[in-house]
């Protein structure tokens, strides 16, 4: 087991964690925490990386697409507190023989709530809402408007029907949705909560009321939301998005906003968040959430130490349970 004796492996944590993941971390290793929580360049990573054997990163870290190419060879490991991983070049870290983990499972209820939120909160209308109660235009409202749209026993399209995908169809099933999905395989129909498996994603989307994005950024799934998926949606769709930013293409989903081909939207993730495209701030149509999926207590704790589980088992000569590179 790890310790913090002379030997113990040193550890760069570039963000603040929960307490008790922080108190652990610093038992078990020779770590230096960011107790300020102040962000740290990708130069300053990348100087102070000299001096560590492995690296807790997370999503937020500016790290650009060349870092692990550039990591100094001290490192051996890079663990990152997210189940994605598009901030870190798995091809780049198998090249050069470092280990990268992440942390899958223990977020999922928590993303797939806030889901479940952004349908709802998209359809009937939460953010103008909000804002009618706030600015006293509450008064306005008449029994034809403002009106926002049903969600039970609508159809829901998910994209992806990896772990999350899967929590959001059993939520679903509870308002009464019909539910099809598109993903690179089908899973079982226990899984799936009985939806309808389309092969190809063009099929499923005519029977999409929503559409929820659920699958990871890849080559293959980034800009996959553009203008010719969306013509192929229903008139008034509703789209929501927990996955990642670049998975739709933001000038199709705005054109789309703005013309009613959409009739709304609700997105937890941004391409080159936090700086987000500033047109989605002007549309009533869209409720935005500021990447807060995986953001409870509970979950953030369980994130963080799953962080510090593949670091234990990476230093005592095991493979770490979540190791995304070869081992």
């Amino acid at each position: 087991m790890p310790g913090q004796g002379p030997d113990s492996p040193r550890i760069l944590v570039t963000r603040r964690m929960m307490p008790d993941a922080e108190r652990r971390i610093s038992s078990l290793f020779r770590a230096s925490l960011n107790h300020d929580d102040r962000p740290m360049s990708r130069d300053e990573i990348l100087e102070k990386a000299h001096q560590y054997d492995g690296l807790l990163v997370s999503s937020l870290d500016k790290l650009g697409p060349d870092f692990i190419a550039v990591v100094p060879s001290s490192v051996r490991i890079i663990a990152t507190h997210s189940v994605g991983y598009d901030h870190l070049s798995i091809e780049q870290a198998n090249s050069r023989g470092i280990a990268v983990t992440n942390t899958p499972d223990v977020l999922t209820d928590a993303t797939a709530d806030i889901t479940l939120l952004l349908i709802l909160g998209a359809a009937r209308g939460a953010s103008w809402g909000d804002r009618m109660v706030r600015e006293n235009r509450w008064g306005q409202s008449t029994l034809i408007s403002p009106l926002g749209h049903d969600v039970s026993g609508k159809r829901l399209g998910i994209l992806g029907m990896g772990r999350i995908g899967q929590a959001v169809a059993h939520r679903a099933r509870a308002f009464g949705m019909t539910i099809h999905y598109h993903a690179r395989k089908p899973v079982s129909a226990a899984k799936a909560c009985e939806a309808v498996y389309h092969s190809r994603f063009a099929d499923m989307l005519p029977n999409c009321d929503f559409l929820s994005v659920n699958c990871a950024s890849t080559p293959e799934t980034r800009g996959m939301i553009n203008r010719e998926a969306l013509s192929s949606l229903p008139d008034g769709a509703i789209l929501v998005n927990t996955a990642r930013g670049d998975i739709i293409d933001d000038d199709a989903v705005i054109a789309a906003l703005q013309s009613g081909k959409l009739a709304a939207a609700g997105l937890d993730v941004f391409r080159g968040e936090p700086q987000i495209d500033p047109r989605y701030r002007t549309l009533d149509n869209v409720f935005l959430l500021p990447h807060i999926g995986s953001a409870t207590p509970g979950t953030r704790s369980a994130m963080a130490n799953r962080c510090i589980d593949n670091l234990v088992q990476f230093f005592e000569g095991e493979r770490p349970t979540d190791l995304l590179t070869r081992g």
